[in-house]
């Protein structure tokens, strides 16, 4: 089992930048992939970015060039740095880990952009 501990979020003016953490109970070499998702109000989660167990990464297309996903296998960790946020990036961020299983979710973090 995985656990996800997510941090980070918060309200943030139009143009600005926010950089999520997510913390993961046990070692990242033990982990497929880990992600990052987002759910709008009345909206479907769907996928912001990803990033495999090789390092490689893959993005909503929507979110290419803005976001960087990266991952810190020292610390379990992997970050979201989200920059040029828009008000349409208003969500409620989750992280997800698949251990080759299972899908595991944290308990996602607000972002909220406004001015």
């Amino acid at each position: 089992q995985v656990q996800l501990v997510e941090s980070g979020g918060g309200l943030v003016q139009p143009g600005g930048s926010l950089r999520l953490s997510c913390v993961a109970s046990r070692s990242m070499y033990s982990i497929n992939s880990m992600g990052w998702y987002r759910q709008a109000p009345g909206k479907e989660r769907e996928l912001v970015a990803q990033i495999h167990k090789d390092g490689s990464p893959n993005y909503a297309d929507s979110e290419k060039g803005r976001f960087t996903i990266s991952g810190d296998n020292a610390k379990n960790t992997v970050y979201l740095q989200m920059n040029s946020l828009k008000p349409d990036d208003t969500a409620v961020y989750y992280c997800k880990a698949n251990d080759y299983r299972f899908n595991y979710w944290g308990q996602g973090t607000q972002v909220t952009v406004s001015s």
